[in-house]
């Protein structure tokens, strides 16, 4: 049986796509079109929409900060929005450095996205354990994004495939796929330079690895974090499983 396509293709959202069909707990895969990651929804076209309503997408959680949510706000009828901000840091803190009169490398910025990778963990924490509430509230389909659907959105996506029990190395496929995916906004120049932008639009290993190895060293793996930080126990984690991987 063929498995329905991962990207969803729209014209106004280039980084739509499912997590369904990854291999969690006990080799079973995820449920196709119950849970989507994207980047921010202000583009969809009327085509787009009516694709999304025919899978039955009936909630959106936006982790986008209160400036980027009123710059790019989008209207879905019969759509429940769950705004769950967590404010945007990188490209203040790189304002800052080029104020300071700091020349950006390409290593400067990766410095930067591993620091707000690592804020996912702690500081931002509740906002992850909302999105799981929310998952165990009910089944029906689904989207969560930021505005580029790539840091906030990946890294709460690697959240919910481990927690589903998917293996780190698919994990990291699945967070990967932004960089063939997502198309930055046109006419991105700045005082930055290109290779410091590439950075910055884009995802790399050392991103993820920055936050997943603080789980790891501070609390001691992804499963006391579930536990300890976000409120995911044993009975959560076999709810979750219950109603996002597929039965035997």
């Amino acid at each position: 049986m063929q498995e329905p396509p991962r990207a969803l293709g729209l014209a106004g959202a280039s980084n739509f796509r499912d997590l369904g069909g990854y291999r969690g707990h006990g080799g079973r895969p995820l449920r196709w079109r119950r849970i989507f990651r994207s980047d921010h929804l202000a583009a969809l076209t009327p085509q787009d929409l009516a694709q999304l309503q025919a899978l039955g997408v009936q909630r959106a959680v936006d982790f986008r900060g209160e400036a980027e949510r009123a710059a790019l706000a989008y209207q879905w009828p019969g759509l429940a929005q769950h705004p769950l901000t967590i404010e945007p840091t990188v490209v203040q803190r790189a304002q800052e450095l080029l104020r300071m009169g700091r020349q950006l490398t390409a290593q400067d910025a990766v410095g930067l996205m591993q620091d707000t990778y690592r804020d996912f963990v702690g500081a931002n924490a509740p906002r992850f354990a909302a999105l799981f509430r929310l998952l165990l509230e009910s089944d029906a389909p689904l989207v969560f994004h930021c505005t580029a659907g790539k840091d906030r959105t990946g890294f709460a996506a690697a959240l919910i495939l481990l927690a589903l029990g998917v293996p780190r190395d698919v994990v990291m496929h699945d967070y990967l796929l932004t960089n063939t995916y997502y198309r930055p906004p046109a006419g991105l120049a700045g005082p930055a330079p290109q290779e410091v932008l590439r950075v910055l639009w884009g995802v790399q290993e050392d991103f993820l690895d920055a936050a997943l190895h603080l789980v790891d060293t501070q609390y001691g793996g992804v499963t006391p974090y579930l536990e300890e930080v976000l409120g995911v126990d044993a009975a959560a984690r076999k709810e979750l499983a219950g109603r996002y991987l597929q039965t035997p």
